[in-house]
């Protein structure tokens, strides 16, 4: 990786010179004009957002958040994992994890120097989500070669993401929402939505159990009812359902 240096010679501004919402970036003290993004950078952008924010290891996250690792240099990527204080002003330091989008009219050179500088100053991962002909991720990391991963593969990042992320979610909706679904189900103690649902079957069977003893003029105690409701084993709740229906006393649906 080259070092940011090669890129431009020192400019005069430093970063506590840009002000929130300026369009510019600074490196190695050099103001840089950074565009408006497309269409299909945005809405990559926010698909992206939505999958890497969700992840369950996930505290902070944040779009175009603004880095300052020196008192010349302030670079803000597209997408920030980690360090994304909810504080007004700059950044100290990177992100472990940075995002970058590139479609029309990227300025390959000033992207490559973007990269080396987050690298350097302590990111450990930056993608690369190139949007224009064939739809990939470049992988960036410090001291190794870039790597470059298509449709049908994945993502990885150790240490900041607990899951794998298919390329395919960084640019498409469709397959962001099927992943930010599956986030935040994990956020709440779930793997799956296979497992909220038989969490309702389960509920439903307790239900039903207390229903039958109601039903059959059984009193129930509130130790009963908790008992029966903390109960996540199906086959012990079916077990219990089938005895409700026959017992004389409650002290008899959980015996042997």
């Amino acid at each position: 990786m080259s070092s940011p240096k090669e890129w431009s010679a020192p400019g005069p501004f430093y970063a506590h010179q840009v002000r929130p919402g300026d369009r510019y970036e600074v490196s190695n003290g050099n103001a840089i004009y950074c565009a408006p993004t497309g269409g299909d950078g945005a809405r990559g952008t926010v698909a992206g957002l939505e999958v890497l924010d969700t992840d369950p290891e996930v505290e902070a996250a944040g779009v175009d958040a603004g880095y300052t690792p020196r008192p010349k240099t302030l670079r803000a990527p597209d997408i920030a994992l980690g360090n994304v204080p909810d504080e007004p002003g700059w950044i100290q330091g990177v992100p472990p994890l940075a995002v970058e989008y590139a479609s029309a009219g990227q300025d390959e050179a000033e992207l490559q120097a973007k990269i080396a500088e987050l690298l350097e100053a302590g990111t450990r991962i930056l993608w690369v989500v190139r949007l224009l002909g064939p739809r990939r991720v470049e992988v960036y990391e410090r001291d190794r070669a870039m790597r470059t991963l298509g449709p049908g593969e994945e993502l990885h990042a150790p240490g900041i993401l607990r899951n794998a992320v298919p390329v395919e979610a960084m640019y498409d909706r469709t397959v962001a929402h099927e992943l930010t679904l599956r986030n935040l189900l994990q956020r709440r103690g779930y793997e799956t939505l296979d497992a909220v649902r038989e969490e309702g079957r389960e509920e439903g069977r307790a239900q039903a159990l207390l229903e039958v003893l109601r039903a059959r003029g059984l009193p129930v105690e509130a130790a009963t009812e908790a008992r029966i409701l903390a109960q996540r084993d199906p086959s012990v709740l079916s077990r219990w359902l089938g005895r409700a229906i026959a017992i004389e006393r409650v002290e008899d649906l959980f015996g042997d």
